[in-house]
């Protein structure tokens, strides 16, 4: 009985799937900031400001998706109970 009242409550916001959501909005807003960095300066390796920030935030998506999927599984291990 507990598994249908909880297949029927509808979405749970948690500090966790804040954090979640903030790790993949981070991105696309960094990235359609573009008056932010629509600039020739400074050069990294002689390589324009405009392409090492593009390419910076490559890196950064990766490592906070990672940290997103990290914390969603962890999520949906405490929502089922703790197991592995």
């Amino acid at each position: 009985m507990s598994d249908a009242s909880e297949a029927n409550r509808g979405p749970v916001v948690t500090p966790v799937r804040v954090v979640i959501a903030l790790c993949l909005v981070a991105p696309f807003v960094a990235m359609l900031w573009v008056g932010s960095y629509a600039k020739p300066d400074p050069e990294f390796a002689s390589i324009p400001f405009f392409y090492w920030y593009q390419m910076l935030w490559v890196l950064i998506s990766t490592a906070l998706t990672m940290i997103a999927y990290k914390l969603w599984q962890r999520d949906q291990r405490a929502r089922r109970g703790g197991g592995k």
